[in-house]
């Protein structure tokens, strides 16, 4: 079913990096009745709570982009609080919707739902043929959990619940927290804060600085929710990546020449380097008629452009 200009379309996290995008591209399509709530209003953990909000607003599309997200060493140290947080949250939102009649819902996903040594690139039928990462082993968990709801609700209600796994995100609105934010928005902070410091002209990275990651901006998965939402699909689980993968290091340089600064690059070996490689494959999603369509330096550019207008 198409999204139609008048329809109520809840996204939940609209603060975040993916749900403020979400928002920008419903609003810049023209969707009058986009419905937000700030978590200080509706706490997501409160199953009781969230399943009276929906039920009183009556969505009829919902997308849900509200996790507890973090880095290597976030997902590393609060693995209870990770795993507990995501399960509840995505429960009630998932469950919620349906309580409340909802038929077409996107779940956010994440590429780390796949096996640590996965055939590169990654299909969704890897999904479960082997061992997680461990470092990020919680929050997959719960995520995949997320998936397998959608995909039996779909079975047993015939909903229409459809599942996107993203590659590694940037954009406005990251999160650059030294202790909590993933690698690329880590990278940014790190030369933002050496561009202007003459005497400093060292970057440090965690690990080896060989693993390898496919971004994506986040606006290009923005994109891909609403045009999935409005897609009939025979798939519940869908790859949304740029179809690109480089090395750390070579996003390290990238971002040191975008704002001119000259530095050596030096990696912490003692620290961890997760998965080895993930690349997603997204030709199920092309083969639906979408692509990315921001690459990496357009992206890296308004991201700048975005921390420059805080």
């Amino acid at each position: 079913m198409r999204i139609k200009h008048n329809d109520k379309i809840f996204v939940a996290g609209h603060n975040g990096l993916v749900g403020s995008s979400i928002c920008r591209i419903l609003k810049k399509k023209g969707f009058k009745k986009v419905v937000t709530i700030d978590k200080k209003k509706l706490n997501l953990l409160n199953q009781n709570r969230v399943f009276k909000f929906l039920k009183k607003i009556k969505p009829k599309f919902v997308f849900i982009a509200a996790a507890k997200v973090g880095g290597i060493l976030t997902n590393n140290s609060l693995r209870g609080q990770f795993i507990y947080e995501n399960l509840v949250i995505q429960n009630n939102l998932i469950h919620g919707s349906y309580l409340a009649g909802v038929k077409d819902l996107i779940f956010l996903g994440s590429n780390c739902v796949y096996p640590k040594n996965c055939h590169q690139p990654i299909k969704e039928e890897y999904l479960l043929n082997n061992y997680l990462e461990y470092t990020n082993e919680p929050y997959a968990i719960a995520k995949i959990a997320g998936i397998k709801m959608c995909e039996n609700y779909n079975i047993q209600y015939k909903t229409r619940y459809k599942c996107l796994m993203p590659a590694n995100l940037f954009g406005p609105n990251d999160n650059y927290d030294p202790l909590t934010s993933h690698f690329l928005p880590a990278i940014i902070r790190k030369t933002a804060s050496l561009k202007n410091n003459k005497k400093n002209n060292k970057l440090v990275m965690w690990g080896n600085g060989i693993t390898k990651r496919e971004v994506l901006y986040v606006d290009d998965l923005g994109d891909a929710c609403v045009y999935f939402m409005n897609k009939k699909t025979k798939h519940s689980v869908i790859n949304i990546g740029s179809g690109k993968d480089f090395t750390i290091n070579h996003y390290a340089k990238t971002v040191l020449k975008l704002i001119n600064k000259k530095a050596n690059v030096i990696y912490d070996k003692n620290k961890p380097t997760g998965t080895p490689r993930k690349l997603l494959d997204s030709n199920i999603a092309r083969s639906y008629g979408w692509t990315s369509k921001i690459t990496l330096e357009e992206g890296l550019i308004k991201t700048f452009q975005s921390l420059k207008n805080k």
